[in-house]
């Protein structure tokens, strides 16, 4: 079993190994991950056996899993870690695109599938997420009440209420990071939750406008010095 990295509030970095057979491609997903707030990289490996021999030496939190290796693919090393007991952290990174790689990688517990190519902030959003659920999972106790668990499951992909409400340019997953932002303040700036769920501010912005717009989320207006005044938003009924 993988320990957990960090106590409630710590600010410990979550590792993360990178799994690609290709050099370029590892070194893309590297920097994508270097710019994630609250990750580190501890490791590359190119194949399946050393993926599996660095995930034993660095115990890493988190492993970013190519599925097209050069010996074992992806879903066999997830197999492998699954059936030695090892609960690491998975989010698959693959141009593989066959419901039966999808369906072995539900079945293998990975957090979740994302198809190459694929831009910075849709890696950002689901590891942003990912953090957030390993926050609630070290909140959760022997007498667990249903908020703390739900809390675990909905970063991860939980509910889904705004996937046929979301204009155009705006990703589901990215959606759900800026929502479970809120999650440990009451109330953030556009430049607040960019810096939480690592995307732009520009970005953050077009996300929490559309919230505030559906009613999802309040806006306040702070003044203070000279200028425009700065757009503060909070959950409606918070």
């Amino acid at each position: 079993m993988t320990p957990s990295p960090s106590e409630p509030g710590s600010t410990t970095e979550l590792g993360v190994l990178v799994v690609d057979d290709d050099f370029m491609v590892a070194s893309v997903h590297t920097r994508f991950v270097e710019r994630a707030p609250g990750f580190v990289v501890v490791g590359v490996a190119a194949t399946g056996e050393t993926a599996l021999v660095e995930i034993a030496r660095l115990r890493p939190d988190l492993v970013l899993l190519d599925v097209h290796l050069p010996d074992l693919d992806g879903i066999e090393v997830l197999r492998r870690l699954r059936g030695a007991g090892d609960d690491v952290g998975v989010i698959m990174v693959t141009a593989a695109r066959e419901a039966d790689t999808v369906r072995a990688a539900v079945a293998g517990g990975a957090a979740h599938y994302l198809v190459k190519p694929f831009q910075a902030d849709d890696l950002l959003a689901r590891l942003a997420a990912f953090r957030q659920a390993r926050l609630a999972l070290a909140e959760v106790d022997e007498d667990a009440e249903q908020a703390a668990i739900d809390a675990v499951f909905a970063p991860l992909g939980g509910a889904r209420t705004t996937r046929e409400t979301l204009p155009k340019g705006l990703s589901q997953e990215t959606a759900d990071a800026v929502l479970a932002s809120f999650d440990s303040t009451a109330e953030v700036s556009a430049s607040e939750c960019a810096q939480t769920i690592g995307i732009s501010r520009v970005s953050a912005r077009r996300y929490l406008e559309h919230f505030a717009d559906r009613g999802t989320l309040l806006v306040r207006l702070q003044y203070g010095g000279g200028g425009r005044p700065e757009r503060r938003y909070r959950r409606a009924g918070a």
